[in-house]
């Protein structure tokens, strides 16, 4: 930072202090800008903008000053309002900042410029003061207030006290948000605020007299910290007596108000007469209990019920429904096509009665309605109520009215026995009827094909328009006027009209229509012999109902995989057309990159256009002329870049520092840096120097094109030379070199300088008289090109021989002058034409011999040339694998591609848009310690070593960078750069350090192009050659030493080498427009710990200066009292020390919600700019990319559609996923959902959300909107999604942007990524009850609700029917063969190509493979389509499947659990890598109750079905029928072992098994954790039942009851059971359990009583037990039919039965936990865990013996690491070769 040395005050210029106990000037501490004074020597001062703006803010003027604080007169407009407003000193400093910077940018920004720059230009203000009010604006027209903004908004020129005004309208809002605490996420409330505060400061300005005491007005509210105490205070009070009404979060939300029932109180009038101004704390608002007359839920109840989603999204279910009616009747009437069986008037008029089911649903909505969000009645909203009873009456009268119309249709048809015209007519009326009832569909329809007409209706607030919608929808603030563009409706109109045609198509043809011949064979079938004791007489319509289940099941859900399908294609189409994939490769590069310096030039570089001519259609035409030569390198635009030499320079400066950052980030070598890198042109060369890879083997191919043509002419030669650019190139500067190298080398006033000069004059005029050839021998050539490498090899080696440089110059001088030309000339001749020496031998000695003077070893510059001119002379390797590092290659190749697509122009930097990027940070690694990079693992592995090994390059080139900075052993580096080596492995995982310093690649690239912007010509080209001159000497392939070069000593490497040439101004104008701010919450608590974390994070602060940290810090006040405070701090480079910027006061602690919005919360004051990014924790920038940000930040300016965007995506690239198989799995999953999926979502969906973090919010927008996530508990668990809920709903616009990407890590163990998936599926639980998307539902169009439904919860509710989809099934088959039904239809031979089709349907289950479709086809875009398909294989191989469908299964569970009965939380994933084992215990904890005892089950299925099936005895049928099913079952069971390291070791597997038991039998205290004690884990395990409601625990005992078939079914066919029908059997068969249970009481009493002390009984017991038994078993076979294998058949039978009774048991464990029963329901439970552990374990322990299992297992889990040459064996089971160094 600049030196604030204080000049002194100038008359002019008074410097401006606030008062209020302000330190001196010099030592006060500021953020970015020392506003308090504006003389000190600070770069951003140099703006007039910055005093414009801090002038316009201390035009106090005449305004009465505060009361009772003496007034300074250098205070300003800010301090003015704090001190009567009574906000805290410094959130008026922090504001007043925020304020000036905004203010200053915004004028820089202004296009034309102002014509005076030294004042504030008023239409900054306007624009900033409309952009900013807004959101109360709208909120005062929605409320019918008029707006307290007292401002002419038609004056042209606005007069200084309205620019006034304007600032203090603008600082009052400001102020209010900055110490706003939590109520920053209730935007209304603060719009009640700032009316009421806006109201009291136009009394003040208006000089209004107080009637009471007659003297002028003064605020309601004023004094020190008023603001905070007599307004935030009591409404966040409020807010958090409500948090705590939650219990926690496990109250059901209906019971307590969360923010947003907090906000929309501020959505209807009666805040202003209830709440009053000054607050009235009285209020029925402020009442927190439910007992009192508090106002309770507002705008929405979020009630738990899986109605929700029938609720929230009615339209789809209403359309699926009716279209399932339709297609059964006409498909009954089987005719071979729809329309044929239509003609039929019988047939047409059945499918009428869809219009009965239409109002029946709507009947079940307004149920719905009514019963979820009663308690929103009150007295002030009885209207609602009247609405819900009117809805159910008139939806239950349209009922009747169907019924009685439709009745007439069918007595007049069978009293006519025809269909008369009397018949007929009752039919139009029955159509006249329906047409009243379709009525309001017809007019959505009309505004839908007129989106404009419904945005205008929606947003204007006429009482009339209200009155009209009243009865479709309540009216709400948000969620108005959400409709799209004529061309945006068109396009995702289009596709889903294709997607629901190819839908309804393939669900008559394929799915109901074969479904009715094998239905009606069933219901005819009447000679059924039922197995059992059959209830429902001869009936079959169970049976009937069992087969369609799943089908209905699968038409439900296969809407998704179409629209995974056809979202596929258009992603990949949009994609085509954005130019996505067109540079895949390095060599793809090579062959393009010419056009690409042309291209950064055009992209990169600010054009200086015509104001008039920006944005005009002729301006664009001619951006997309010129963008179509850049792409397809028509009229060779690189010329250009030729013939002006700064550009070339530019590009230089621009290529070499990002190949500079590829070297300090290790992923290229010294050597590849040297290949890459453009030179600088220090020796003349007259074309442009492109990167050595180029040019390698382009001069040996130009040798053999002139060893051919010999006697060609010159022209056609040069013409085949020319044919290749970098041939030319290489030609023309192997020439340029060779030629000041020899002049370099030889003494300037020597003969033997003339002679060179003279040869070399000569060669340049036969090439201009085109006589080259003629003049010269070309074969001669050769020889000269093997004597310059001789020379070159000698002048590059460390060691210089000047006596064989002296011999190689005169063999050159021989060949030149003897075999070069074509014409001999004499001695005499030579020496006339300056060829030869004058001198004889004998006076002077020989040729060369004290002409050479070899530069000293201390020139870089040259000594780099010349090993450029070596590398292009002797070069023969086409280098296509240079760089090695594939990180590198995807690197440049995806930058080198985004500048060919189409982005906005780069304004300069001081023109562009400001931006933050804010990080929430809680405690996560910061930099690796030494201890966590040695500490090995139970096998023997360090992190380090495991870095060590994958990432073997980048270690490689890691040693080669210490070894030039002076480290020449592996020891040495771990005493001496122990930073270096712990910051080198911190890079490569996901830590706070790697976060930081890709977000300051941003500063970084800003001030580079900030350099490039204003340098001059001569700033460049002179700045090109001092840099040239430091670069770091790389090694050679002759291996000279590492010594550096004294220049380079200076040079650090985290700093960039362009910074160097800055002039100073650039830090200024940087600071001005990047802030990082890293939400380190519990800062203040590490660092009074004395945490090594603080230790770090300061030492980040320290070496970045743009950084900030806002942490919250808790100050102890004595009697237990704490105050809470949001503190930012920076490292001052002056003091070298941390110092406090700002510190403002919170009302309280600040986590009220949700953790991490909160945090976000608490830092988003202290953020700067028009936008913010955010930037989560595992996260990684490039600098390549940072180049681009300026272009990113342009796409506001545009529209896309009918409106700007508020939220700009960003692509993300997943770099975790060389790590692992898993992690290669998820990062392609990952990969295709923030790539192709979020493309289709923009364009042409225009759904797109806001999923994850590089997205950048358009700052002001949201800070007035209620920020950047939603924080409410439990129901906000998803944070970032409600962002972009709440932008679409209060009518934003996001946007995709895919020519710039951000890093992103990814979990990579089995058992983060289940429990990252389950966060996020819980997740979709609790939003299926959120108001969001409720209103999203039913405010969207029916289309674009359609693609929300099927991106966000639709996805997950479908992923849960293909689970239930296999349960419906397999328990359909499975009744049908214990009924005997499935014999009986075998039994008919028609009847088997039916039940043939029935099977079938399974088969469609197997369209799951298709969600692997969007990976596909983005790796095809990106990659091309057979590397596409290589990778969709071997994924295959490395059994892929295996792990999606497993985490379908843990998707669904959490899915469907969070439904019925809530408990969603949030679960910390970890971000280490995994190389280490996962016990069994901790993979059964787990997966149990997810997987486990679920594929247990539908194992136990199958095997009864193969048992008592007639189908399964053909074993391929059988096969076909259950395959699917069995590999669910063995996903299940085997995924988190398969994938988990050293899954298959049989020692380790013998051990977890004796881990297992131990943890099962274990008997903790009451402090045990489930990770000891099973019993606390089991307990755990139910903790969703305990926050379940009533109708929750009624579903979840009716889904238990399915258990109790087995034994229903299977004691029918018991041996004993003597083929009796009766219902006896079944009765008596409860003696089983009962006997049972029994033994086991009587065992478990016996071991209480006696195994401790009298042993002996108890065995006696247990004696007595066996032998009974062994009597009853004796006495059955001989008295009874009972077979001895009946016994293991009951097995099947009753352990089922066990277990139902044990989950219904948990449901009602409040009431009988006190009771002995519960003692036994533990205890059973305990013994079926063991046998769920015993039969998940034998299948492992069986694979763990088989040999050579275990290392097939590595090689899959590990297997992308293999193919890099990596040696994970070694690795994973702790044979380490020792690093080589």
């Amino acid at each position: 930072m600049t030196t604030r040395h204080r000049k002194p005050a100038s008359p002019a210029q008074p410097t401006t202090t606030p008062t209020r106990s302000i330190p001196p000037q010099d030592t006060q501490t500021y953020n970015i800008i020392p506003i308090h004074n504006l003389l000190t020597d600070h770069p951003s001062l140099r703006f007039p903008e910055v005093r414009a703006a801090a002038a316009a803010l201390r035009a106090v003027g005449d305004l009465r000053k505060p009361p009772f604080t003496p007034w300074d007169p250098q205070n300003d407009l800010m301090d003015w309002l704090g001190l009567f407003f009574g906000f805290q000193n410094d959130n008026v400093s922090n504001q007043r900042e925020h304020l000036v910077l905004h203010l200053a940018n915004a004028q820089m920004r202004l296009q034309p410029p102002p014509e005076n720059i030294d004042t504030l230009h008023p239409a900054v203000l306007r624009r900033f003061r409309r952009k900013l009010l807004k959101n109360y604006t709208h909120w005062c027209s929605y409320l019918g207030r008029k707006s307290n903004i007292w401002l002419s908004e038609n004056r042209r020129e606005p007069t200084s006290s309205d620019q006034r005004r304007e600032i203090l309208y603008v600082g009052l809002y400001l102020l209010i948000w900055g110490e706003s605490a939590n109520l920053r996420f209730v935007p209304e409330c603060l719009c009640y605020i700032f009316h009421c505060m806006a109201m009291e400061l136009n009394r003040i300005l208006e000089d209004y007299i107080d009637e009471n005491t007659g003297r002028p007005v003064l605020p309601s509210i004023s004094g020190e910290n008023a603001f905070l105490n007599r307004i935030v205070k009591p409404i966040y009070e409020t807010i958090r007596a409500e948090v705590d009404n939650s219990k926690n979060g496990t109250a059901p939300h209906s019971a307590w108000r969360n923010y947003d029932d907090i906000n929309e109180y501020f959505w209807s009038r009666r805040c202003f007469d209830k709440l009053k101004w000054p607050i009235d704390l009285g209020s029925n608002f402020f009442v927190t209990t439910r007992k009192g007359k508090g106002v309770g839920k507002t705008g929405f109840v979020e009630q738990r019920s899986f109605w929700n989603l029938f609720r929230s999204f009615d339209k789809l279910w209403i359309m699926l429904i009716m279209f399932l009616q339709a297609a059964i009747i006409v498909a009954w009437e089987e005719r071979e096509y729809p329309w044929q069986a239509l003609e039929d008037r019988d047939v047409q008029v059945k499918v009428l009665t869809v219009f009965f089911t239409w109002s029946g649903l709507r009947f079940l909505q307004s149920l719905l309605d009514a019963g979820m969000q009663y308690s929103l009645i009150s007295r002030e909203t009885m209207w609602l109520g009247v609405r819900m009873v009117l809805k159910t009456v008139v939806a239950a009268m349209w009922i009747i009215i169907f019924g009685v119309f439709y009745g007439r249709i069918w007595t007049q048809k069978n009293s006519d026995g025809r269909w008369s015209g009397q018949a007929n007519r009752r039919l139009v009326n029955f159509l006249e009827v329906v047409l009243v009832f379709v009525c309001p569909e017809i007019l959505a329809l009309a505004l839908f094909v007129l989106p404009w007409v419904r945005n205008f209706l929606e947003n204007t607030n006429w009482r009339i328009f209200y009155m009209l919608s009243w009865w479709f929808q309540s009216r709400t603030f948000v969620g108005r006027g959400l409709r799209e563009g004529l061309v945006d409706n068109i396009k995702y109109s289009l596709f889903w009209v294709v997607v629901l045609a190819t839908k309804f198509c393939f669900s008559y043809f394929l799915q109901i229509k074969p479904m009715v011949t094998p239905t009606k064979i069933v219901l005819r079938d009447n000679n059924v012999s039922y197995e059992w004791h059959q209830f429902f007489g001869d009936s079959n319509r169970f049976a009937v109902g069992l087969i369609w289940a799943p089908v209905v099941l699968i038409y439900l859900m296969d809407l998704q995989i179409w629209y995974s399908i056809y979202s596929s294609f258009v992603g990949a189409a949009v994609g085509l057309f954005s130019h996505l994939g067109e540079i895949r490769n390095m060599q793809q590069l090579r062959l393009r990159f010419q056009f690409f310096a042309s291209a950064i030039q055009f992209n990169l570089m600010p054009e200086e256009q015509l104001l008039n001519e920006r944005g005009t259609l002729k301006s664009k035409f001619k951006d997309a002329i010129h963008r179509l030569k850049l792409r397809y390198g028509f009229g060779r635009p690189f010329k250009k870049l030729e013939s002006s030499q700064i550009e070339a320079n530019k590009f230089a400066l621009i290529w070499n520092e990002i190949i500079l950052t590829f070297r300090e980030e290790d992923i290229l070598s010294d050597q590849e840096v040297e290949l890459l890198e453009l030179p600088q042109n220090t020796w003349n060369v007259s074309v442009i120097r492109w990167p050595c890879l180029l040019l390698c083997n382009e001069l040996l191919l130009a040798l053999s094109q002139a060893k051919e043509l010999v006697d060609a002419p010159d022209k056609w030669l040069w013409y085949k030379i020319c044919k290749y650019e970098y041939r030319r190139c290489a030609v023309i500067e192997a020439y340029d070199s060779v030629r000041h190298l020899l002049l370099q080398i030889v003494k300037y006033n020597s003969e033997e300088h003339s002679i060179i000069t003279i040869l070399f004059q000569e060669i340049e005029h036969a090439i201009e008289i085109e006589r080259f050839t003629k003049t010269f021998k070309m074969t001669a050539l050769p020889n000269i090109h093997a004597k310059l490498i001789a020379l070159l090899s000698l002048l590059i080696k460390p060691k210089k021989d000047l006596n064989k440089v002296v011999n190689t110059l005169q063999a050159l001088y021989e060949v030149a002058i003897r075999d070069f030309f074509k014409e001999k000339r004499s001695t005499d001749q030579l020496i006339e034409d300056g060829l030869a020496p004058r001198r004889t031998v004998s006076n002077a000695g020989l040729l060369f011999e004290n002409a050479v003077e070899l530069p000293s070893p201390d020139n870089e510059m040259f000594y780099r040339q010349a090993r450029r001119l070596h590398m292009i002379l002797t070069s023969r390797d086409s280098m296509h694998n240079i760089p090695t590092n594939l990180e590198a290659r995807r690197r440049i190749a995806f930058f080198s591609n985004s500048l060919f697509m189409n982005m906005p122009h780069a304004p300069q930097v001081e023109k562009m848009m400001a931006f933050s990027v804010l990080t929430p940070y809680y405690n996560e690694e910061v930099v690796y310690s030494k201890e966590q990079l040695r500490t090995e693992n139970e096998d023997g592995v360090s992190t380090l070593y495991y870095l060590q090994t994958i990432y073997a390059d980048e270690w490689k080139n890691f040693l080669e960078r210490m070894h030039r900075e002076g480290a020449v052993s592996y020891e040495d580096i771990c005493e001496n750069k122990l930073r270096d080596l712990r910051l080198w492995a911190s890079y490569r995982g996901q830590t706070l350090a790697r976060t930081v310093r890709g977000m300051m690649y941003y500063y970084r690239a800003l001030n580079m192009l900030a350099f490039l912007d204003s340098a001059s010509e001569m700033d460049i080209r002179e700045g090109s050659r001092e840099l040239a001159s430091m670069r770091p000497r790389g090694s050679s392939n002759d291996g000279f030493d590492h010594e550096m070069s004294p220049s380079t000593r200076s040079l650090s490497r985290a700093e960039s080498s362009v910074s160097l040439l800055f002039k100073g101004h650039e830090y200024g104008t940087v600071l001005m427009k990047y802030t990082y701010v890293v939400a380190c919450q519990i800062y203040g608590a590490q660092k009074a710990k004395k945490d090594p974390h603080a230790e770090e994070i300061l030492h980040l602060m320290q070496d970045n200066e743009a950084l900030r940290v806002a942490y919250v810090d808790e100050v102890s006040t004595g009697r237990d009292e704490m105050e809470y405070y949001s503190v930012l701090v920076k490292y001052d480079q002056k003091l070298q020390k941390e110092v406090e910027i700002y510190r403002v006061k919170l009302p309280g602690p600040l986590k009220l919600g949700e953790g991490k919005p909160e945090n976000q919360n608490h830092a988003v004051i202290f953020t700067r700019g028009d936008a913010v990014q955010t930037i989560d924790m595992n996260q990684d920038n490039y600098f390549e990319e940072a180049l681009k940000m300026r272009n990113l930040l342009e796409e506001y300016t545009h529209y896309y559609g009918i409106r700007k965007p508020t939220i700009l995506g960003v692509r993300e690239h997943i770099f975790t996923g060389s790590v692992s198989s898993l992690a290669w799995f998820m990062s392609a999953q990952e990969t295709s959902f923030v790539t192709l999926g979020q493309r289709v979502l923009a364009n042409p969906l225009k759904i797109r959300m806001h999923y994850g973090h590089p997205d950048v919010f358009d700052r002001f927008w949201f800070l007035t909107r209620g920020g950047i996530s939603k924080a409410s508990r439990v129901i906000n668990i998803s944070e970032d999604i409600f962002a972009g809920f709440n932008c679409t709903l209060r009518g934003g616009n996001v946007t995709h942007h895919e020519y710039i990407q951000v890093g992103k890590g990814r979990d990579v163990g089995l058992n983060q990524i289940s429990m990252f998936e389950a966060k996020v599926a819980s997740g979709n639980g609790e939003q299926v009850l959120s108001r969001d998307v409720y209103r999203l539902g039913h405010r969207l169009d029916f289309f674009r609700m359609l693609s929300f439904f099927y991106t966000t919860v639709g996805f997950f509710l479908n992923t849960a029917m293909i689970i239930f989809t296999v349960y419906a099934f397999l328990w359909g088959r499975l009744y049908l063969a214990l009924s005997g039904v499935e014999g009986a239809a075998l039994g008919d031979a028609s009847n088997n190509r039916a039940l043939g089709t029935i099977l079938n349907q399974q088969f469609i289950l197997q369209l799951g493979l298709f969600t692997a479709l969007p990976m596909v086809v983005e790796n095809s875009l990106e990659l091309g389509f057979l590397p596409a398909i290589w990778d969709f294989l071997t994924m295959q191989l490395q059994l892929s499947s295996v792990f999606f469908t497993f985490s379908m299964g843990t998707r669904a569970h959490y899915f469907g659990r969070t439904i019925l009965h809530g408990g969603a939380k949030y679960r910390a994933t970890g971000r280490g890598f995994v190389v280490q084992h996962k016990t069994f215990a901790e993979n059964y904890r787990l997966y149990a109750r997810s997987h486990f005892v679920k594929a247990i089950e539908l194992g136990l299925i199958l095997i009864v079905y193969a048992a008592y099936s007639p189908v399964a005895t053909d074993t391929f049928v059988y096969i076909a029928l259950t395959i699917s099913s069995w590999f669910l079952v063995a996903s299940w069971i085997m995924a988190p072992f398969v994938f988990n390291p050293s899954g298959f070791d049989w020692l380790k597997t013998v051990y977890d098994f004796d881990d297992f038991m131990n943890w099962i039998w274990y008997r903790g205290g009451v402090f045990a954790k489930a990770e000891q004690s099973w019993e606390r884990w089991w307990y755990e395990e139910q903790d969703h039942l305990r926050t379940t409601g009533l109708w929750g625990k009624i579903l979840e005992i009716i889904l238990d009851l399915r258990f109790f078939f087995f034994q229903y079914g299977i004691v029918y066919q018991l041996g004993i059971a003597a083929h009796s029908k009766s219902i006896a059997v079944y009765l008596l068969s409860w003696i089983y359990i009962v006997v049972a249970l029994g033994i086991y009481s009587i065992i478990a009493y016996a071991r209480d009583r006696y195994a401790a002390r009298e042993h002996i009984y108890y065995r006696l017991v247990q004696f007595l037990l066996i032998i009974l038994g062994m009597l009853v078993i004796v006495a059955l076979l001989e008295f009874t039919e009972f077979k001895f294998v009946d016994i293991l058949t009951s097995l099947l039978a009753f352990i089922p039965t066990g277990w139902g009774f044990l989950l219904i048991a948990q449901v009602f464990r409040p009431f009988i936990q006190n009771t002995m029963i519960w003692g036994t329901v533990v205890s059973v439970s305990r013994l079926y865990d063991i046998m769920f552990g015993v039969i998940i374990m034998i299948p492992v322990a069986f694979l763990s013996w088989m040999p050579g299992f275990q290392s097939m297992q590595t090689r899959i889990l590990f297997n992308e690491a293999f193919s890099r040459g990596l040696q994970i064996f070694q690795i994973v089971t702790g044979k380490k070769s020792k690093v080589e160094v």
